[in-house]
């Protein structure tokens, strides 16, 4: 197998391994719903406890056999390879899921080199009359049907969810998407194709 050109590659792709999209944008929203500061005591327990013990158990077996996540359960019990095939679907499931939020990024980034911000009025096609903008403003009605500007533009421009009728019909393909979402798994793949030799530099 390929073995890993500097030790700092090593480290960067731990490090990348370790801290996610998880950490950075589910953590502080998963925090915030279940008691906030009090949630970091059971937090920090586990992490102690139970995540920072596997995640080493995890770097030290893949280091000492040098194999991946289906081969090592050959080599420590072969009526545990499930494990290994198990961890490779929920791998691909994380990554449909957080390559998708980072193509939403790519369309917010693409969408914010217009002239005036698309989410900063409620004059575009896509809002409602109950969209309310606040921006500058220091005297406005909100009610309880009141959507800001940034919500419409997320709702109902990027996602369009007025098109949808439901789980059993979600609509059409929104193509500016599709290609955000083709653009970021190139770049994974090209990220990826050569394995450790190009993944650490990445």
């Amino acid at each position: 197998r390929d073995k890993w050109s500097k030790k700092m590659d090593f480290l960067l792709s731990v490090i990348g391994f370790a801290v996610d999209l998880g950490n950075v944008w589910r953590f502080p929203y998963i925090c915030y719903q279940n008691g906030g500061g009090a949630f970091l005591i059971p937090y920090t327990l586990m992490a102690v406890f139970g995540g920072v013990p596997l995640f080493y158990m995890e770097l030290a077996l893949g280091q000492f056999h040098r194999t991946g996540a289906i081969p090592i359960w050959k080599h420590i019990c072969p009526i545990f390879k499930g494990i290994g095939f198990a961890i490779c679907i929920i791998g691909l499931y994380v990554s449909f899921y957080y390559n998708t939020i980072i193509a939403w990024a790519l369309y917010y980034f693409y969408s914010s080199f217009s002239a005036t911000l698309p989410w900063a009025s409620c004059d575009n096609p896509w809002n409602t009359p109950d969209c309310t903008n606040y921006f500058g403003r220091s005297n406005v009605t909100w009610t309880n049907f009141s959507r800001s500007p940034a919500e419409e533009f997320y709702t109902r421009k990027v996602l369009e969810i007025q098109k949808s009728g439901g789980l059993y019909n979600i609509g059409g393909i929104h193509w500016q998407l599709l290609l955000c979402l083709f653009l970021i798994f190139t770049i994974v793949y090209f990220s990826l194709w050569k394995g450790v030799k190009t993944s650490g530099k990445v």
